[in-house]
């Protein structure tokens, strides 16, 4: 629900109340998971500019040079809140959402990476956590056709209620023809295509920012989105054979907020006008914010010429996947709904996107650390407890799920980096962080992530490219986190 201050800014700026439609597009978008409202400031420090940046923050993913002919895209997110809830569809639909970032961009996708934070393996709750997750990851990569090269592991007992399950893609893509998110010209039409619209995942973005409760697996569990391999493999194909008409003029994956995130986020450079009624739909009587906010998986929005919009129809029906002309880009800069006939919703878009007060928490440091005492056992012991800690020992059992060899690509997997064939140079891939340095010392543990990455690619004279961060923390209301999130940035 939108807090009693958020619903009092609203209805001061727009000076009436808000309808149902409204309610849940603000408490969607204005959302920490949309709107990064408590480290938007703090993330804007980063250095983000280089001369093989092509594209930096902003859009579904970053591009960055590779050739002069080639570039890469790059994303990555985290999928925690669903995969505690549904452990299997949770992180199989975290595999999906990010590949449809790097698709959006008019990339083709060739590798994941997996790094994921789990409770200790003597719980049974976590042990079932593990291996659905691994399973789902695996399962949604291999039947997609996109090697996992590369992850990490972590066992801790500060993930046991909620553990860390975030996915890395990258995608290759001509540096000329890459597609950016944001619209370019009112009266261009806007067409949704891919899977059709049902009840799952309603509330996702605000869902995955606020905490779990004890009961979160039967309370939350329409929030979480069911995934189909299979069609986003189709969406992949017939996503990058649009780009390829060069009649896509932007294009956005729908996930967190669903239609209306990836609609108003598209059309906030204009505005845009969505008649509902159009949205291809799976179930039965479903009402304006259903439409709206569900996060049905494999489903892509473009912006079309009117002449284009017939071609591109033509190429989803190729692929046989659903596709309708739900509204067209505006040059007001207003987000208009109808339904049924009627206005649904009617907002100033840069107040719905990008209007999302700041919020700025007391932060407080704390010391972790404690006193250096002697271990009692003997050297022997010490070396068995470390070798039989699941974050040293063999891995097979997680890797061997995984297809590594898909796309004929994958030279080694590691130990330090792993490496791929690309355009007759390597292409390597490094993850991971030490979580207990970061809780001891946000600042220097941070720092030592970094290095420690820039370290496994030096280990096989790579040249470091880029940097890609996604940030776990628990919630910054907390002043302990708050500080620990403001030193991590740092």
């Amino acid at each position: 629900m939108l807090s009693a201050e958020d619903l009092m800014i609203i209805r001061s700026k727009l000076g009436r109340d808000i309808t149902p439609l409204e309610a849940a597009a603000f408490e969607n978008l204005w959302s920490e998971h949309c709107s990064y409202r408590s480290t938007k400031a703090l993330l804007r420090t980063l250095p983000t500019d280089g001369k093989n940046v092509i594209i930096g923050p902003g859009d579904d993913a970053a591009i960055v040079s590779f050739s002069d002919k080639t570039a890469l895209a790059i994303g990555m997110e985290s999928h925690n809140h669903p995969s505690y809830v549904d452990p299997y569809d949770g992180a199989a639909t975290g595999v999906g959402g990010i590949i449809r970032d790097i698709i959006s961009m008019g990339a083709r996708p060739i590798a994941l990476m997996d790094p994921l934070c789990f409770g200790s393996l003597d719980n049974e709750k976590t042990r079932h956590l593990f291996e659905h997750v691994v399973s789902g990851i695996g399962d949604y990569g291999n039947c997609i056709g996109v090697p996992v090269v590369r992850g990490d592991l972590i066992f801790d007992d500060s993930y046991r209620g909620n553990p860390l399950v975030n996915v890395v893609a990258v995608g290759i893509v001509d540096p000329d023809r890459y597609i950016t998110g944001r619209v370019k010209k009112p009266g261009n039409r806007l067409v949704l295509f891919g899977s059709r619209t049902g009840r799952d995942g309603l509330g996702g973005a605000s869902f995955a920012s606020r905490d779990l409760s004890e009961d979160a697996e039967a309370q939350d569990r329409p929030s979480v989105q069911v995934g189909d391999p299979y069609t986003e493999k189709l969406l992949i194909e017939a996503t990058i054979e649009m780009c390829d008409t060069g009649k896509i003029v932007a294009c956005r994956d729908l996930g967190a907020a669903g239609f209306a995130g990836a609609s108003s986020e598209m059309a906030s450079t204009f505005g845009a006008r969505i008649i509902a009624d159009c949205v291809p739909l799976r179930e039965t009587r479903m009402n304006e914010v259903e439409i709206m906010l569900a996060e049905s998986q494999e489903r892509m929005l473009a912006e079309v010429a009117p002449e284009d919009v017939a071609l591109i129809g033509s190429i989803a029906e190729k692929y046989d996947l659903s596709w309708a002309d739900i509204g067209c880009v505006i040059a007001e800069p207003r987000y208009i709904v109808e339904f049924n006939g009627a206005t649904v919703c009617d907002l100033p878009i840069d107040l719905l996107v990008g209007g999302t007060p700041a919020c700025r928490w007391e932060t407080k440091p704390y010391s972790a650390e404690k006193p250096y005492r002697r271990p009692e056992e003997d050297l022997g012991t010490l070396c068995r407890k470390v070798l039989s800690h699941p974050e040293c020992a063999a891995k097979d059992w997680v890797f061997s799920q995984y297809d590594h060899d898909v796309q004929l690509r994958t030279v080694s997997l590691g130990p330090d980096a792993s490496v791929i064939r690309l355009e007759g140079k390597g292409l390597y891939f490094t993850c991971g962080c030490n979580p207990r340095h970061i809780y001891l010392r946000p600042r220097e543990g941070t720092a030592n992530a970094v290095l420690e990455n820039a370290s496994n690619l030096a280990c096989y004279g790579a040249k470091p490219l880029c940097i890609v961060d996604c940030l776990n923390f628990a919630s910054p209301v907390h002043p302990e986190i708050s500080w620990q999130i403001e030193e991590s940035i740092a």
